[in-house]
């Protein structure tokens, strides 16, 4: 079992950056791939990026490639979503989720934080 907490959400403007946190609870945290989504009013909740295991690969949707970049700190539990030159279309609840495997697919993560609020204005 995990718990993903997420935090960092706020209102920016368009340009502005924002770093999310998601703290995970548990000492299993180094045998998850973890995974930023994002879910816009209206639509439908999509991948924004994964991180593998120990760090090393990294997975990124296109329309945020370049422009986000996800780590990972083992240690401390903790994944995050450093995002700059944020775009208007940027705007969404952010949520941090745990998988088994590398996977770019919604339903193969098996854990979910509750969100984060993510609002950029132009």
């Amino acid at each position: 079992q995990v718990q993903l907490v997420e935090s960092g959400g706020g209102l920016v403007q368009a340009g502005g950056s924002l770093r999310l946190s998601c703290a995970a609870s548990g000492r299993t945290f180094s045998s998850y791939v973890m995974g930023w989504f994002r879910q816009a009013p209206g639509k439908e909740r999509e991948f924004v990026a994964t991180i593998s295991w120990g760090g090393v690969n990294t997975y990124y949707a296109d329309s945020v490639k370049g422009r986000f970049t996800i780590s990972r700190d083992n240690a401390k539990n903790t994944v995050y979503l450093q995002m700059n030159s944020l775009k208007p279309e940027d705007t969404a609840v952010y949520y941090c989720a745990a998988s088994i495997k590398v996977t770019v697919t919604t339903g193969e993560y098996d854990y979910w934080g509750q969100g984060t609020q993510v609002t950029v204005s132009s």
